[in-house]
């Protein structure tokens, strides 16, 4: 049985090896026909013209990619949550990358405790879901960061553009001045914004575009002041300037409430790693006591339901201690 998994795993592994060489060469076959064939209708000049023509402004993703995950996750509806998802994370992957790498990890876990440890084939399942789930929370973890990095430049970018403005520059113009004065990722997205309306996307399907990508209270502020303002009229750069005075207002509100329940926060994490502390200590003062929750029946069935039951009393405390402002 051993050796059949290894061979399994062995078989995806080549699989996909595979794929991925024969994915190249295709990709590299079609582009160079591609390319003789706009050589031979342009002529010389041309052909040198496209010699030192620069990378491409938008590149798609390659449909060819794992065309049975994407279309699966369409059915599901979860394609585009996912590509939003990297996205707003800044990630540079594709949804099936993204699909490929949480199995592979699922495959390698379950191989290892299947085969590599027999006394915890019953839990298999369960940490190599785990394991695969790996890839999703490092995306979403890199999500949360750049969405915290963006909000603490926003206020001092609200202000940027509120001066650029009295001193006589237009919207847009401040928006392609943010991409040189600041550092990503609020550089980033907005610069995306002004070449998407430098290249003829209206600014309110611009600044909507910005607002999907950035899912924030305060950018969803931001963009619905800059559409009324366009369309009723008004002082935008006063606007901006109350704008980020209520943001660092809230900022410290928020700062205070931390303070205030920083007591909770480690009474979680204590009551969270108190039964890990004695379980190791046990492990080494009286092994046999331990090793009864894996070896038998009843204790594997204990050691299941105190796992979960500690799991929903730690996301519960941390439910109680966070406020959201």
């Amino acid at each position: 049985m051993r050796t059949f998994g290894l061979i399994l795993v062995g078989c995806w592994l080549a699989f996909m090896g595979s794929w991925w060489i024969v994915a190249r060469l295709f990709r590299s076959s079609e582009a160079n026909r591609m390319r003789s064939r706009l050589l031979s209708r342009a002529g010389r000049k041309s052909a040198q013209s496209s010699d030192k023509a620069g990378p491409a402004l938008i590149a798609a993703e390659d449909k060819r990619t794992g065309q049975l995950i994407l279309r699966l996750l369409a059915r599901l509806e979860l394609r585009g949550r996912l590509q939003s998802l990297l996205e707003q994370a800044g990630l540079k992957w594709h949804v099936g990358r993204l699909i490929h790498a949480c199995l592979a990890c699922f495959l390698v876990v379950f191989a290892i405790l299947w085969y590599g440890v027999p006394a915890l084939r019953r839990v298999a399942p369960l940490a190599a879901g785990a394991m695969g789930a790996l890839p999703l929370a490092y995306v979403r973890r890199r999500r949360g960061r750049r969405l915290r990095k963006f909000e603490e430049q926003f206020p001092e970018s609200l202000e940027f553009v509120s001066r650029s403005m009295r001193a006589g520059h237009a919207f847009s113009v401040s928006l392609d001045m943010l991409h040189k004065e600041f550092q990503e990722p609020l550089a980033g997205e907005f610069r995306r914004t002004f070449d998407e309306h430098n290249l003829g996307l209206p600014l309110e399907s611009a600044l909507q575009k910005l607002a999907v990508r950035v899912p924030l209270m305060d950018m969803q502020f931001f963009v619905s002041a800059v559409l009324l303002q366009k369309r009723t009229g008004g002082n935008l750069a006063e606007l901006l300037d109350k704008l980020a005075y209520v943001i660092r207002e809230r900022f410290k509100l928020r700062g205070r409430l931390r303070a205030v329940s920083a007591h909770g926060r480690m009474t979680t994490m204590a009551l969270s790693m108190i039964p890990l502390a004695v379980a190791g200590l046990m492990f080494f003062a009286n092994r046999e006591y331990v090793t009864f929750f894996f070896t038998d029946e009843t204790g594997r069935l204990m050691l299941g339901a105190a796992v979960c039951l500690q799991a929903v009393g730690y996301f519960v405390m941390r439910k109680i201690v966070s406020i959201e402002v």
